[in-house]
């Protein structure tokens, strides 16, 4: 059962974005038509759902360069008192993408994590594709926003006056071992029988410098720069790349050779809200598949 799992990441899932775009090049259809299972958190969900439709990745990628930039004007400098960022256009872009689309509607395996923060527990909303699937009545736009609603930086999401959630990157940034649990649980497959394409959205060089000064505060997790007056999502950056690490680490000794994992060093500090590096996440997606496209050809042809 070959599964496509895809991290969050803000802005950098272009790269996830470029690598899928340019495989789909490769094989000349749909890229959704090679896996049998799609789970993305946060921006990955934009990227799994739209993958769940068969709309094509340059579509996709055309649309992240078109709202980006409307997405992340700022509202507020620190997020004390609001919100860094409106949804507005959030909204806007996931309504335009995904239109009157319910989770009943979609009969591709279609898995994404979101936090239901008004009973403080860990959701994934599933598409229809067997029992037990959850609230199949919810827009997926209104699912897929609740798992971009990063904390601080955009408001909580409202679903049905029933809870408000929250990204789902909280708890599964990496969403490989949802669909661990899910295919195990649901479809009842074995371990050997699975196979997971995980993509990731740029490794970080994300440090934090030692310091004389042992009292350390909000402006050393949450930097604030000048003249930007910007505040940057460091410390949330941080523990979005540890949760999808660990993730993989685990899944890597659980599937082994079944488990294959894409993503490159950066370099230097990309954080989700930066429109501006834009432009060379998706070259180097493009790049990166090239390099390991014999590589993830055999992993998706070979039985």
């Amino acid at each position: 059962m070959k599964m496509l799992c895809i991290d969050g990441g803000g802005i950098r899932g272009v790269f996830a974005v470029a690598i899928l775009q340019a495989l789909e090049e490769e094989y000349g259809h749909p890229v959704g038509e090679l896996f049998d299972v799609i789970a993305g958190t946060s921006t990955g969900a934009i990227i799994a759902a739209s993958v769940a439709l068969e709309k094509k990745m340059s579509v996709v990628h055309e649309r992240y360069k078109t709202y980006g930039e409307k997405i992340f004007v700022r509202q507020a400098k620190v997020g004390l008192f609001k919100s860094i960022y409106s949804d507005r256009y959030l909204r806007r872009f996931f309504q335009k993408t995904f239109g009157d689309l319910t989770l009943a509607d979609i009969g591709k395996p279609l898995l994404i994590p979101a936090v239901d923060l008004t009973h403080g527990k860990p959701y994934v909303h599933r598409s229809n594709y067997g029992p037990k699937a959850g609230d199949l009545t919810i827009k997926l736009w209104d699912a897929v926003l609740s798992s971009c609603s990063a904390p601080v930086y955009f408001p909580p999401n409202n679903i049905k006056n029933q809870y408000l959630s929250i990204d789902g990157g909280m708890w599964a940034n990496n969403p490989s071992l949802v669909c661990v649990t899910e295919v195990l649980h649901h479809f009842k497959k074995n371990i050997n029988e699975m196979k997971i394409l995980s993509l990731g959205t740029g490794l970080q060089k994300i440090s934090f410098p030692i310091e004389n000064n042992k009292y350390w505060g909000v402006k050393h997790w949450l930097p604030f720069h000048f003249p930007s007056m910007k505040v940057t999502p460091k410390l949330l950056d941080l523990a979005l790349n540890l949760s999808s690490e660990s993730v993989s680490y685990h899944c890597q000794h659980l599937l082994g050779d079944n488990y294959l994992r894409i993503n490159e060093e950066l370099g230097e500090e990309v954080p989700f809200d930066e429109v501006k590096f834009m432009d060379g996440l998706s070259m180097l997606g493009k790049q990166v598949l090239t390099e390991q496209l014999d590589e993830v050809k055999r992993f998706l042809e070979n039985e």
